[in-house]
């Protein structure tokens, strides 16, 4: 089984590597690395990685946290496909069929930033009105997003009173963008974290800013 683990590692050459022997040394097969934010002397790096069958996933905190200064933020099963820079490919295929581009953003979205699901919604005089979702969006019917119309992209609080129970439940980290105005938005979910860094923002807002250009223009 596949896993997704974050961890946060002392930006130091040779620190990653201890990692991967780490959890080499444990079994788990390391299938990608992606560097999420690097700041104050700190890495935030993601690894997908295979267990083998009947091991439990706690020995890979045990194991990355062996190591000199590591922590792991979480550890979540990861059953997506490994694309986190197919960007290009995703605005590509927009332009091409600009009449879903919203749907292909939409599913687009969780492969590059590896969220478990998105959703796009409008604002209208009555409330928010969603446009798109992904296949593995949760089926929620009507949502109050009090934080529509919204200026800039912005990590949202997962226990605010607008957030479904089951969202809340399942500890759903948030994240939203505008898609070129205040009034289209994408919103993001990881249901058990880990959380969204202001680098995995930034990279989503100017997503959508693309995206926005190839839909509008």
């Amino acid at each position: 089984m596949s896993f997704l683990i974050r961890v946060q590692i002392p930006d130091r050459p040779g620190n990653l590597g201890s990692v991967a022997t780490a959890l080499g040394e444990i079994g788990a097969d390391i299938l990608s690395v992606d560097v999420v934010e690097r700041a104050g002397g700190v890495a935030i790096d993601d690894l997908v990685v295979e267990l083998p069958s009947g091991r439990l996933p706690d020995v890979l905190i045990t194991a990355a946290e062996s190591v000199e200064g590591v922590s792991v933020d979480a550890v979540r099963p990861y059953a997506g496909v490994l694309d986190t820079h197919r960007e290009l490919e995703l605005v590509e295929e927009i332009a091409a069929e600009p009449g879903r581009g919203l749907q292909i953003f939409a599913e687009g979205v969780p492969k590059i930033i590896r969220s478990g699901w998105a959703i796009v919604f409008g604002h209208r005089s009555g409330g928010a009105e969603q446009l798109a979702a992904s296949t593995s969006a949760p089926q929620e019917g009507y949502l109050e997003l009090p934080w529509l119309p919204l200026p800039r992209a912005t990590i949202l609080d997962g226990d605010d009173s607008w957030v479904p129970e089951t969202w809340q439940e399942l500890g759903t980290e948030l994240a939203a963008t505008p898609i070129g105005k205040p009034d289209r938005v994408l919103l993001a979910g990881r249901p058990g974290g880990p959380m969204f860094r202001a680098a995995e923002l930034a990279r989503l807002a100017h997503l959508a800013g693309i995206v926005s250009v190839v839909l509008d223009g």
